[in-house]
Order: C-alpha cells, then sequence, then structure tokens
C-alpha cells in the first residue's frame, strides 16, 4: 500500500500512485473501460505493474464493510 499516496498538493488530495499524479480512480476507470494492464502499461510507461496491483488492492479494501446501512432519502 506504500505505492498510493493522499497528499493535498497531489490532485487535490485524491489518493494517486506514488504521487506520480495517476489518480487511483483514472486506473480504475482505464481498467473497468475494458484497458489491459499491458495496455496501460504501454500508453503510461512511468507507471508499473505493482502500480496497478496496488490500485486494485487498494479498491479492495475501500470495499471491506460490516454491514451496509440504507439511508432515508
Amino acid at each position: 500500500m506504500n505505492r498510493i499516496i493522499i497528499d493535498p498538493e497531489i490532485c487535490h488530495g485524491k489518493p494517486c500512485v506514488r504521487g506520480l499524479r495517476y489518480p487511483v480512480q483514472s486506473v480504475l476507470e482505464w481498467l473497468a473501460g475494458g484497458m489491459t494492464m499491458a495496455d496501460i502499461l504501454g500508453d503510461y510507461p512511468d507507471l508499473e505493474a505493482d502500480d496497478i496491483y496496488a490500485v486494485l488492492s487498494y479498491a479492495a479494501r475501500l470495499t471491506q464493510t460490516n454491514r451496509v446501512e440504507l439511508l432515508a432519502a
């Protein structure tokens, strides 16, 4: 998880990969849009495979909950 950085001076404090200004959200959107790891690494040579794995691990941790409660509108 040391590859995911949260710094108010970088991308407005959004979680980013190694401070490179690649928000976790963007990498997840690329993957969700059908880009493969090879596609991403080819388009963004300063990223590494371990960065993408860290993004996925970070996202997985965000989904861990003990319970979900519905909120009234």
